[in-house]
C-alpha cells in the first residue's frame, strides 16, 4: 500500500462485505455492522460505489464473505478448545470486534494493521458512533518494516497464550518473507493456535478463465498502488506450513468453499476466481 495512505483494497472488500447483506439471499456472512461502518443505507442502489452485478463482482463478493464466514467458524471452535486471544492481521473495516459475543475473560481481540489504515478506520468507527469495547486492542503494525511480534508485545500481548489469527485479503500484498516470518510466529505460539487465512494461487496453474480473472484484478490492485507480491502453490504451502511447526493444515479450494457455504442456492452466487482458504493449526 501507499506510505501514510489508508488501503485502497481495505475500502473495496468493506464494499464487498456490505453489498453481501443486502444483495444476497439468504447470507453467507452476517455482518450488522457492515453497512454502519460504511456510513450507507439498506438499499441496494443507495451508494455510489457498489460494484457492478458482473460475474467477477459477484464472485468476489462470494469469497469475501465467505472467508469471513470461514474465518468466524472456526475462531468458535477455537474458543472451545481454550484459546483466548484473537488476532485480526490486516484488520481493515472488519467488524468483529465491536460485535464480539464474548465478555473480556473469554476473549480479547487484537487488531494489526498499517498504522495509517488504522486511524482511517478509527476515524469511521467514531462517524458512525460505533462503541470500542474493551475486548479490543489496536496494535499498528507496518509488516514490511517491523515484527508481528514486536508490534503485538507493545500493545499488551500474552506470548503465552493459545491464539487465533485470521489474515484475509492480505498474503497477497506482502513479499514472501514478510509471509514466512508470520508464519513462523503463529507456529512459535502454545498449542491450540491457529490461523486461518486467504491466499492467490500461482497464475501458472490458472485455466485461461481464471488467468483472466487474475491478470483484471491484478492489474486494478497495481493500479491503486497494493500489487500483488506472492502467490502460492498449494501443495508445496500446506508443505512449507507443516514443516513450520503447524500439526495441521487444511487447504479449501474453491470447490470446498462452494461446497460448504453455497450449495442449494437459488440464485446461483458462488465464489469463482483464483484464490483458496488455509486453517493451520498449531
Amino acid at each position: 500500500m501507499k506510505e501514510d495512505l489508508a488501503s485502497a483494497t481495505a475500502l473495496r472488500v468493506a464494499i464487498h462485505r456490505a453489498a453481501h447483506q443486502i444483495m444476497d439471499d439468504p447470507r453467507v456472512f452476517d455482518d450488522p455492522l457492515a453497512l454502519l461502518i460504511l456510513n450507507v443505507k439498506d438499499e441496494p442502489h443507495s451508494h455510489s460505489k457498489w460494484p457492478d452485478e458482473t460475474p467477477i463482482a459477484r464472485g468476489t463478493r462470494a469469497f469475501v464473505a465467505a472467508r469471513s464466514r470461514f474465518a468466524e467458524d472456526e475462531l468458535h471452535v477455537a474458543i472451545k478448545r481454550g484459546v483466548r486471544q484473537y488476532v485480526v492481521l490486516g484488520a481493515g473495516l472488519d467488524t468483529f470486534a465491536y460485535r464480539n459475543p464474548y465478555p473480556e475473560g473469554v476473549l480479547h481481540v487484537f487488531e494489526v494493521d498499517h498504522p495509517a489504515t488504522q486511524i482511517w478506520k478509527r476515524t469511521r468507527i467514531k462517524d458512525a458512533a460505533i462503541a470500542i469495547p474493551q475486548t479490543l486492542t489496536f496494535s499498528p503494525v507496518d509488516f514490511e518494516n517491523q515484527t508481528l511480534q514486536e508490534g503485538l508485545l507493545d500493545t499488551g500481548f500474552d506470548m503465552t497464550a493459545s491464539t487465533f489469527f485470521s489474515w484475509l485479503g492480505v498474503t497477497m500484498y506482502l513479499s514472501d518473507t514478510s509471509i514466512m516470518e508470520t508464519f513462523g510466529f503463529v507456529a512459535s505460539m502454545p498449542p491450540g493456535s491457529a490461523i486461518v487465512f486467504d491466499y492467490t494461487l500461482s497464475p501458472s496453474m490458472l485455466g485461461p478463465k481464471e488467468r483472466w480473472a487474475f491478470d483484471i484484478m491484478a492489474d486494478r490492485v497495481a493500479k491503486a498502488g497494493e500489487p500483488f507480491l506472492t502467490t502460492f502453490d498449494p501443495s508445496v504451502l500446506k508443505s512449507t506450513l507443516i514443516g513450520m511447526g503447524f500439526g495441521h493444515a487444511e487447504d479449501l479450494d474453491l470447490a470446498g468453499i462452494n461446497a460448504r457455504f453455497f450449495q442449494g442456492r437459488t440464485d446461483g452466487l458462488k465464489v469463482g476466481g483464483f484464490s483458496h482458504l488455509m486453517n493451520a493449526r498449531v
